[in-house]
């Protein structure tokens, strides 16, 4: 593995080499390296590159550059001569978030060559073109990638998308272009279900607020033995209205019951699993009825915006607003004026509209507004997921059975 000033892995240095003489030729040189000062780990992994080039095996084989440290990857093409086969070239262009140094890339690497950025720009910028090259498979989370991105990247036939959301992608274009789109629809339900929780009995009782005081000494010098500094709400019998009744929603709506909360549901596709949780009703009758508003639903120009002024008049006062879905559900502006004049008595909120959040975000300066960098997705379990489903849809790609497609048949 090198790894470039610019954050960027490379593997598959060397990945179609015949089982000719010059294969014999690494073969002997492998040999020659094994013992030679290495680790013992390493000298494992040389002898078995070793024998696996000798067998010719069809799987990704490990070898190691002794001259310079460096690492790659070899991938025989059967046994004996063999016929060479193309190898397909994969460009993660924003893999840190993903992949921070806790996972492994390995699933990824067996499917062909591999380049990983640690990132690449959020805009639009010539450098995406410019690093995906002649790929033919880009893997994105939040990169867009653009109609000229891919009209200047004529090898792309399949773009992974290292999340459910995938509005960063021009998909309609990439249908056009022939350009298969995926994403990871299941990955986060345990993890996005929980933390919206989190949010939500975080406004509850400012357990983070409470401790920072305690630790500060607040109690040690308080004359009574507890005290709080906000109001502390009890959840029991109150209502949460959760908008997108998904699997997401589902899952909070399941912890939300165990709370002896009663859950409304609004959704445009309502089904017997969400029935058996809470009750479907109108958006109005939600807006009007719940003491904790949840967003749970994907983006779409329909519901961009759907919290703003007018629908937040329809909300009881006091309401709590949970968006931990997208930012562009809510109008930023309408519920900062909420939030201060009290007509929202608290949000709890992962995601905002621009990220990185901008410094003149209107509700950094907003009361009672609690704001995470758009964390709900990201334990290890879940990117675990991310990173199994990412491989299996590329694998059934490359076996001409494409699964989790958002574009719909190709032009």
């Amino acid at each position: 593995m090198r790894i470039a000033p610019a954050g960027k892995l490379v593997f598959g240095r060397n990945p179609s080499i015949r089982f000719t003489e010059k294969k014999r030729q690494q073969t002997r040189q492998a040999n020659a390296a094994y013992g030679q000062g290495q680790t013992v780990k390493s000298r494992i992994a040389v002898r078995k590159a070793a024998l696996s080039l000798a067998n010719g095996c069809k799987t990704m084989i490990k070898y190691i550059k002794k001259q310079n440290g460096e690492t790659g990857w070899i991938r025989p093409k059967g046994r004996g001569a063999g016929k060479e086969e193309d190898i397909m070239k994969i460009v993660v262009l924003d893999g840190y978030t993903e992949n921070p140094g806790d996972l492994s890339w390995a699933e990824l690497e067996a499917l062909g060559e591999l380049t990983v950025y640690d990132r690449t720009s959020y805009t639009e910028s010539p450098l995406i073109a410019e690093r995906i090259g002649d790929a033919e498979i880009v893997v994105m989370n939040k990169t867009p990638i653009s109609r000229a991105t891919m009209d200047a990247c004529p090898n792309i036939r399949l773009i992974a998308v290292l999340a459910t959301g995938y509005n960063v992608v021009d998909y309609k274009y990439a249908q056009e272009k022939g350009i298969l789109v995926v994403n990871v629809p299941t990955y986060g339900t345990a993890s996005v279900s929980q933390y919206s929780i989190a949010l939500l009995l975080e406004i509850c009782h400012h357990i983070g607020h409470h401790s920072a005081s305690v630790h500060a000494g607040n109690w040690a010098s308080n004359p009574d033995w507890c005290y709080w500094d906000y109001p502390l709400i009890e959840l029991e019998g109150k209502t949460i209205g959760i908008i997108g009744f998904g699997r997401i929603g589902q899952a909070e709506g399941h912890i939300a019951r165990a709370m002896g909360m009663k859950v409304l549901a609004y959704d445009v596709y309502p089904n017997e699993s969400g029935r058996t949780i809470g009750e479907y009703v109108d958006l109005d009758t939600l807006l009007a009825q719940s003491d904790v508003v949840s967003l749970h639903c994907n983006l779409t120009p329909e519901n961009t915006g759907l919290i703003n002024k007018t629908n937040i008049a329809k909300m009881k006062d006091g309401a709590i607003l949970i968006n931990n879905a997208r930012g562009q559900l809510i109008v930023e502006q309408d519920v900062a004026d909420a939030l201060n004049s009290g007509k929202l008595a608290a949000a709890g909120l992962d995601v905002v509209y621009t990220e990185p959040i901008r410094p003149d975000n209107p509700l950094l300066t907003a009361k009672n507004c609690i704001i995470t960098p758009h964390i709900s997705w990201a334990p290890k379990e879940s990117r675990q997921r991310i990173m199994d489903i990412t491989a299996e849809n590329i694998r059934v790609f490359l076996a001409g059975k494409p699964q989790n497609v958002v574009n719909g048949p190709l032009r």
